[in-house]
């Protein structure tokens, strides 16, 4: 006899398109493959009027987040990582992104 499947906590998944605070924003790729990483940012919103650029930084997927400050990037595109790593990484990456991708890339 098999348990009933525990319930699914509620998810929200909001648009990347939150009004930024920074006229160029601060984007972190954390991955192997950077083309495929770049490819996340298509379609990303500018909201702001006049010309601004993306401030990208690119870290190995192996890289640790830790040592990034709390809000230091808009936004925050990194490789899943293993089933180890994955309660860290998510820890880091909420602290340190306003708003976090994980993909399997």
């Amino acid at each position: 006899m098999s348990s009933p499947p525990s319930p699914r906590p509620p998810v929200r998944l909001g648009p990347i398109a939150s009004q930024f605070t920074r006229r160029n924003p601060k984007i972190l790729l954390g991955g192997v493959h950077q083309p495929t990483l770049l490819r996340y940012l298509d379609g990303w919103p500018r909201r702001q009027h006049g010309p601004h650029a993306f401030l990208i930084q690119f870290i190995d997927a192996e890289e640790s987040l830790e040592r990034f400050g709390n809000d230091q990037f808009d936004l925050a595109v990194v490789q899943a990582p293993s089933t180890e790593c994955a309660a860290q990484v998510i820890r880091h990456l909420t602290r340190i992104a306003r708003q976090g991708l994980i993909t399997c890339c």
